[in-house]
């Protein structure tokens, strides 16, 4: 291209290329500078993409100084086609209007700011950036296709707005609207504030550092808002306050640090508000988070910390292997069991013993108990008549052995039946003459507990209705005896 053909606007962005100054078109008013009114923006600040192309391709150098293209400002007619061009010179176009969305497919570039741009859309897959690309602020009605790509840091915040248009509808969009699969984020991926209208697309993806959606909000209803299976994260997932319409799928991901989605709100009704199946999460926070709106999916998932307030999770529940060391905050063992039995497949038994072993770790044996003896009577509908109507005996009885201070009351309480009964009614004595003297208590207790024998039981014969009392006592005392005996042995084996 001819530098005879330049406008006066390409002439200012060709002269400043050279020493990388800025060139700055805007007038200083904030309404005139929108540029989401940029397409009336004339011919002064104007710059054609492939003038841009030029410059960023094969450029003009001097000695001594740094080249950059840094515009602000600006509307950007025709096509920015840098698909697989190499420039080591920084790219700023801050602020500017384009017509028509850049393709940056396969390129190679030192830095990339777009921030508080207009853009119809992004291509950008397999793009290689050393340092920070920054769409900060910028509205795309998009898509934005980032696949594969390897970028230094990755910063989308400041209400950057993806998926709809100026007039705040949303652009129709079968394909994810934001698309960052399989791509590399060699430090943070900065995302505050970002709000999407469809699908955003991360599975795949490798972040080193942190990824920070706090304050997001997708919004995706009735379809996947977030898509973000095999994420690899290498310290934390912030979401705190996100608002995510939509299904959010996380399957697979890894987060050796926090998953933190304090106060943040899940809506899915009628699907999966939180698929976080086979999932590997140092922390999970759902702190002070008003209640899901959908079913949630943590099969298989293993989670150090489950930090979540019963009130958050839904009525549809898939536990079905999940793992978890400890939860927070620490609560009563009738205010966490409602939630097992929200499980959609039914009676799981592995997340009452999870349960079980979380109250075990802290030192709460009483808890533990009781979600052991839930586990016993949500197991008892499972089973035929005759074995339910013997799983009630249990439970009134002795509560299936994990109440011995019960069976402690039934034993004190046949005790004093059997005491007051023969005291009055004393059985006669086989022998007469070679009988003990009759003492109704020991006799009680001889038929109660086994293996004990204080001489009473073999010496005197009970008749009638008293000796049915004496079989139901030497019954029931095994029965109790053993009970109390097992819960003894809980206790000492613990210690």
């Amino acid at each position: 291209m001819e530098i005879t053909e330049l406008t006066a606007a390409e002439r200012r962005v060709r002269a400043a290329f050279p020493s990388g100054s800025p060139v700055d078109f805007r007038t200083g008013d904030e309404a005139a500078d929108n540029p989401e009114g940029g397409d009336g923006w004339g011919a002064e600040r104007t710059v054609r993409g492939e003038v841009l192309r030029a410059l960023l391709v094969g450029g003009p150098q001097e000695d001594g100084e740094v080249a950059g293209l840094r515009v602000i400002g600006a509307r950007i007619t025709g096509s920015l086609n840098l698909r697989y061009a190499d420039s080591l010179c920084p790219v700023v176009l801050s602020g500017c209007r384009f017509d028509e969305a850049p393709v940056l497919y396969g390129a190679q570039l030192r830095q990339l700011n777009l921030s508080h741009s207009v853009l119809p859309g992004l291509t950008a897959a397999t793009l290689r950036i050393d340092g920070v690309l920054r769409l900060t602020g910028c509205r795309i009605p998009g898509p934005v296709r980032l696949g594969g790509a390897k970028i230094g840091q990755a910063l989308f915040g400041d209400r950057a707005r993806i998926g709809v248009n100026a007039d705040g509808s949303t652009a129709a969009n079968e394909e994810p609207v934001l698309q960052l699969n399989h791509s590399v984020i060699e430090d943070d991926l900065w995302l505050p504030e970002l709000v999407v209208h469809g699908e955003f697309g991360l599975s795949g993806a490798s972040v080193a550092g942190q990824v920070r959606l706090d304050d997001a909000r997708l919004l995706n209803p009735g379809a996947t808002a977030l898509k973000a299976e095999t994420l690899t994260v290498g310290t934390d997932l912030h979401g705190m306050r996100m608002q995510v319409h939509g299904r959010m799928n996380v399957r697979g991901i890894r987060i050796p640090g926090q998953f933190n989605l304090a106060k943040a709100g899940l809506f899915n009704p009628g699907g999966v508000a939180l698929r976080a199946s086979s999932c590997t999460v140092g922390e999970f926070w759902l702190r002070e988070a008003p209640p899901m709106v959908g079913a949630v999916n943590l099969r298989r998932a293993q989670i150090d910390v489950i930090h979540a307030h019963p009130a958050v999770w839904p009525r549809d529940v898939q536990l079905d292997g999940l793992m978890y060391t400890a939860l927070l905050p620490h609560l009563p063992a009738r205010q966490r069991l409602p939630l097992l039995e929200r499980e959609t497949d039914g009676y799981v038994p592995h997340a009452y013993e999870q349960l079980t072993a979380a109250y075990r770790r802290i030192g709460d044996d009483d808890a533990a108990r009781t979600v052991l003896l839930a586990k016993q009577r949500r197991h008892r509908v499972t089973l035929s008549g005759y074995a339910r109507a013997w799983g009630h005996l249990q439970d009134v009885t002795v509560g299936y052995g994990f109440r011995p201070v019960r069976a402690a009351a039934w034993l004190l309480s046949l005790l004093l039946l059997g005491t007051l009964t023969y005291a009055l009614h004393q059985p006669a004595p086989l022998k007469a003459g070679e009988a003990p003297p009759f003492n109704a208590p020991f006799y009680t207790l001889d038929l109660l507990l086994p293996l004990v024998d204080f001489g009473q039981e073999k010496a005197f014969d009970p008749q009638g209705p008293y000796q049915w009392l004496s079989y139901l006592l030497i019954v029931t005392g095994w029965l109790l005896a053993t009970t109390i005996a097992a819960g003894i042995t809980r206790s000492v084996s613990r210690q």
